[in-house]
């Protein structure tokens, strides 16, 4: 187990977009391990390539502690309804906001052993997934918050 830097807003990484992944190398794979340790340890629901420094086009997602999904070069095929709540980030540490998202969303990727699947996913995997993936063209979720941001301990009393 190797935990990684998240790196924080203002950091010139999570403004780039990532390189799409042409393989599978010891090193990918060990990244891989790396963000999912990473994400566990600072209590996230998903983590981006880019967050931990590496401008390539991988995301690992696990909303339930339980389901854990690696998605390499992934694009939404499909978005529908809306859903309207807060949302924080590893790299906003202690700041959350209002965001609004699809509730549901279709997305193809490749797995750690470079096979194309497709993941859906409604409320909290939908939003994971988006967010998530804005990550992959630097962007974070501070450009589409509501009302501004908040620290998290103040959002928590409302």
């Amino acid at each position: 187990m190797a935990l990684r830097n998240i790196r924080e807003i203002g950091e010139e990484c999570l403004t780039k977009p990532c390189k799409e992944i042409k393989e599978m190398t010891p090193r990918l794979r060990e990244l891989i391990e790396d963000m999912f340790d990473t994400m566990y340890e600072a209590g996230g629901v998903g983590l981006a390539a880019p967050q931990v420094g590496v401008l390539k086009r991988v995301v690992v997602i696990d909303v339930t502690g339980e389901d854990p999904y690696v998605l390499i070069n992934p694009q939404i095929l499909a978005e529908e309804g809306e859903q309207t709540g807060q949302e924080g980030c590893l790299s906003v540490p202690g700041k959350c906001g209002i965001v609004t998202r699809p509730n549901y969303v279709k997305a193809q990727a490749l797995d750690i052993e470079m096979k194309p699947y497709e993941l859906e996913g409604t409320e909290l995997l939908a939003r994971a997934i988006v967010h998530e993936l804005e990550h992959l063209d630097g962007h974070l979720y501070v450009e589409k918050v509501e009302g501004g941001l908040k620290n998290v301990e103040a959002a928590e009393e409302e």
